[in-house]
Protein backbone atom coordinates (compact mmCIF):
# COMPACT_ATOMS: atom_id res chain seq x y z
CA UNK A 1 0.00 0.00 0.00
CA UNK A 2 1.88 3.70 -0.66
CA UNK A 3 2.03 6.34 1.16
CA UNK A 4 -0.84 8.18 -0.89
CA UNK A 5 -3.50 5.08 -0.47
CA UNK A 6 -2.76 5.34 3.28
CA UNK A 7 -4.48 8.84 3.31
CA UNK A 8 -7.50 7.93 1.08
CA UNK A 9 -10.80 9.04 2.66
CA UNK A 10 -12.60 6.75 0.09
CA UNK A 11 -13.06 3.08 -1.47
CA UNK A 12 -15.43 1.41 -3.94
CA UNK A 13 -15.17 -2.10 -4.19
CA UNK A 14 -15.34 -3.22 -8.33
CA UNK A 15 -14.48 -5.98 -10.67
CA UNK A 16 -11.50 -3.53 -11.45
CA UNK A 17 -10.02 -2.71 -8.13
CA UNK A 18 -6.52 -3.95 -8.03
CA UNK A 19 -6.82 -5.24 -4.32
CA UNK A 20 -8.16 -8.41 -4.45
CA UNK A 21 -10.05 -8.38 -1.08
CA UNK A 22 -11.56 -5.11 -2.41
CA UNK A 23 -13.02 -6.60 -5.85
CA UNK A 24 -16.75 -7.29 -6.02
CA UNK A 25 -18.39 -10.06 -4.18
CA UNK A 26 -20.67 -12.73 -5.78
CA UNK A 27 -23.09 -14.29 -3.92
CA UNK A 28 -25.16 -17.68 -4.49
CA UNK A 29 -28.00 -16.05 -3.80
CA UNK A 30 -31.54 -14.51 -5.02
CA UNK A 31 -31.39 -10.78 -5.75
CA UNK A 32 -34.35 -10.81 -3.03
CA UNK A 33 -32.69 -13.06 -0.41
CA UNK A 34 -29.35 -11.28 -0.59
CA UNK A 35 -31.30 -7.38 -0.39
CA UNK A 36 -33.43 -8.75 2.46
CA UNK A 37 -30.05 -10.07 4.65
CA UNK A 38 -27.60 -7.27 4.19
CA UNK A 39 -30.53 -4.82 5.20
CA UNK A 40 -30.93 -6.71 8.32
CA UNK A 41 -27.85 -6.85 8.86
CA UNK A 42 -27.10 -3.11 8.86
CA UNK A 43 -30.48 -2.78 10.52
CA UNK A 44 -29.16 -4.93 14.10
CA UNK A 45 -25.66 -3.58 13.80
CA UNK A 46 -25.59 -0.97 16.56
CA UNK A 47 -23.12 1.23 15.26
CA UNK A 48 -25.24 1.69 11.47
CA UNK A 49 -27.75 3.63 10.91
CA UNK A 50 -29.76 2.60 7.61
CA UNK A 51 -30.95 5.91 6.06
CA UNK A 52 -31.83 5.20 2.79
CA UNK A 53 -33.55 1.37 1.25
CA UNK A 54 -34.00 1.43 -2.40
CA UNK A 55 -34.87 -1.93 -3.76
CA UNK A 56 -35.57 -0.43 -7.08
CA UNK A 57 -31.86 0.37 -7.62
CA UNK A 58 -30.67 -2.03 -5.32
CA UNK A 59 -29.21 0.32 -2.81
CA UNK A 60 -28.68 0.71 0.84
CA UNK A 61 -27.50 3.63 2.02
CA UNK A 62 -25.93 3.63 6.03
CA UNK A 63 -24.35 5.88 8.08
CA UNK A 64 -21.43 4.16 10.26
CA UNK A 65 -20.84 5.81 13.93
CA UNK A 66 -18.11 3.66 15.21
CA UNK A 67 -15.08 3.59 15.08
CA UNK A 68 -14.57 5.78 12.14
CA UNK A 69 -17.65 8.10 11.47
CA UNK A 70 -18.51 7.00 7.54
CA UNK A 71 -21.04 6.75 5.35
CA UNK A 72 -21.83 3.75 3.39
CA UNK A 73 -23.52 2.86 -0.15
CA UNK A 74 -24.34 -0.79 -0.74
CA UNK A 75 -24.95 -1.81 -3.99
CA UNK A 76 -26.29 -5.12 -5.02
CA UNK A 77 -27.59 -6.34 -8.78
CA UNK A 78 -28.55 -9.70 -9.91
CA UNK A 79 -25.87 -11.28 -12.18
CA UNK A 80 -27.84 -14.37 -12.93
CA UNK A 81 -30.93 -15.93 -11.28
CA UNK A 82 -29.28 -17.58 -8.39
CA UNK A 83 -25.94 -15.12 -8.61
CA UNK A 84 -25.87 -11.81 -6.57
CA UNK A 85 -23.04 -9.40 -6.77
CA UNK A 86 -22.40 -6.77 -3.80
CA UNK A 87 -20.69 -3.65 -4.60
CA UNK A 88 -19.95 -1.01 -1.22
CA UNK A 89 -18.63 2.40 -1.53
CA UNK A 90 -17.52 3.65 1.97
CA UNK A 91 -16.12 7.11 2.48
CA UNK A 92 -15.29 9.69 5.72
CA UNK A 93 -14.85 13.15 6.22
CA UNK A 94 -12.69 12.28 9.32
CA UNK A 95 -8.94 13.37 9.24
CA UNK A 96 -6.27 10.40 10.92
CA UNK A 97 -3.09 10.90 11.09
CA UNK A 98 -2.27 7.68 10.31
CA UNK A 99 -4.70 7.74 7.49
CA UNK A 100 -8.16 6.20 7.39
CA UNK A 101 -7.70 3.47 4.37
CA UNK A 102 -6.54 0.70 6.30
CA UNK A 103 -9.68 0.85 8.71
CA UNK A 104 -12.51 1.42 6.30
CA UNK A 105 -10.61 -0.98 4.18
CA UNK A 106 -11.03 -3.56 7.33
CA UNK A 107 -14.64 -2.31 7.66
CA UNK A 108 -15.50 -3.26 3.89
CA UNK A 109 -14.17 -6.88 4.40
CA UNK A 110 -15.74 -7.43 7.55
CA UNK A 111 -18.79 -6.45 5.74
CA UNK A 112 -18.13 -9.12 2.83
CA UNK A 113 -17.15 -12.02 5.92
CA UNK A 114 -20.78 -11.37 7.68
CA UNK A 115 -22.69 -11.69 4.18
CA UNK A 116 -20.37 -14.79 3.81
CA UNK A 117 -21.60 -16.58 6.96
CA UNK A 118 -25.18 -15.84 5.16
CA UNK A 119 -24.69 -16.74 2.08
CA UNK A 120 -22.54 -18.74 0.04
CA UNK A 121 -19.47 -16.82 -1.99
CA UNK A 122 -19.90 -17.89 -5.70
CA UNK A 123 -16.46 -15.64 -5.72
CA UNK A 124 -14.24 -12.60 -6.70
CA UNK A 125 -13.68 -12.01 -10.50
CA UNK A 126 -9.60 -12.13 -10.66
CA UNK A 127 -7.63 -9.65 -13.21
CA UNK A 128 -6.65 -11.97 -16.09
Amino acid sequence: MGILTRFKKQIETSDRNTDDSLKTHYYKATFNQLFQSVEKLFHEDADCQVTTVSKEHGEIAVEVSKPIPCFLIVTIVSVKPMETAVDFNISSEKFSLLGLYPGLKKRINSYYERIGQIHNLVGIRKNS
